[in-house]
């Protein structure tokens, strides 16, 4: 199969052509197109609520080629013949799983009717992370097929961490040398998180990724890389579906795993709670065991002040163009949460100690 280079444009097409020229190449009868998303940036993509005579459908405007797209739809048929529930693309009237009109591509799936991941309900958390576990556990014998790319990730947990924190100290430097209003927030909060942030560099400088580290799937799974609320669909017979696989890639659980917790532990009402991160972990486990080097590579990545690191030094990157109060303000917000950051991350560290204790 030739594949060609996907256009640059970022026009979206009218209602009229989105009918005329893309839908017309499926089995149905179209009602009404509803316009749900459009985001004009380097990727342009573009989603479509779909009335129809065989139900309502979610058209898709992907940024990626057809080698992508292939990964993805081998993904999405793999988790569902072993279970995982995620919208399955519709063939064309030729049995293709795409359109390409103008050089972009185009997919047809249900759509899902449903809630979004609830974070404050625990059972919507212990039916997310297992979920999280059935992808990575059954990722196992995974191949995709002929004519697909499959996307790899190049994380390296060690050197990332270890260029934050360097990072973290170039940006001391430049605080000492404004002494804005900014700068001087920081500095008052600046040896607590370099205290973890070195604390984490150690931890993680003791895994050897270079070998397995636990089962058979700890170094190389389907990784979602967007597991969040809104890709995390609860239908009202209260059956999870996943949505949105446009970053999938093969990576280590462990990607995963951290940015999942990211979401839920920085927010105000599940900051950083032991109890609620823990329940969500025992669920994961209950279908997946993880190892001893993945809890302290997953303590290590949390324990990092991720968002004290972001917010500074996107702050020092746009100075002179940025809304300095809004900063100073989410900043504030992520330094009152120390407290409870470093309880979390003590509370952790007994918990990897007394689960291996043995």
């Amino acid at each position: 199969m030739d594949y060609f280079p996907l256009e640059s444009s970022k026009d979206i097409l009218s209602i009229d052509e989105i009918k005329e020229k893309v839908l017309i190449n499926y089995n149905l009868n179209v009602l009404n197109i509803e316009n749900i998303k459009y985001k004009d940036t380097s990727k342009p993509r573009a989603v479509f609520k779909v009335s129809t005579d065989r139900g309502v459908k979610c058209l898709k405007k992907v940024y990626y080629d057809e080698p992508t797209l292939l990964f993805i739809y081998s993904v999405i048929e793999w988790l569902n013949f072993k279970g995982v529930i995620s919208p399955r693309f519709i063939s064309t009237k030729k049995g293709l799983k795409y359109v390409r009109y103008k050089n972009s591509l185009y997919l047809l799936t249900d759509w899902i009717e449903g809630r979004k991941c609830d974070y404050d309900n625990i059972e919507d958390l212990k039916l997310a992370s297992e979920n999280l576990a059935r992808i990575h556990l059954y990722s196992y014998m995974f191949s995709p097929i002929e004519g697909s790319r499959i996307p790899k990730s190049e994380s390296d947990f060690v050197q990332s961490l270890n260029k934050h924190f360097l990072q973290l100290l170039e940006l001391s430097n430049k605080a000492f040398i404004l002494k804005d209003k900014f700068s001087r927030l920081f500095l008052d909060n600046f040896d607590y998180n370099i205290e973890k942030a070195q604390e984490s560099v150690y931890l993680i400088s003791l895994i050897d990724f270079s070998r397995d580290f636990g089962d058979r799937v700890s170094k190389k799974a389907i990784c979602h890389l967007d597991y969040v609320n809104k890709n995390i669909i609860i239908t009202p017979e209260n059956k999870l579906v996943v949505i949105d696989f446009d970053r999938t890639a093969i990576d280590m659980p462990l990607h995963d795993l951290i940015y999942y917790f990211r979401r839920i532990l920085k927010r105000e009402n599940t900051s950083w709670n032991f109890e609620i991160f823990k329940t969500a972990i025992e669920s994961y486990e209950r279908v997946r065991k993880m190892s001893y080097s993945e809890h302290v590579a997953l303590l290590a990545a949390l324990m990092f002040p991720h968002k004290f690191w972001k917010v500074s030094r996107d702050y020092y990157r746009n100075r002179k163009e940025c809304n300095r109060d809004a900063f100073i303000t989410i900043l504030k917000k992520i330094s009152a949460q120390q407290e409870k950051h470093d309880l979390f991350c003590n509370q952790f560290k007994i918990y990897i100690e007394e689960k291996f204790k043995e």
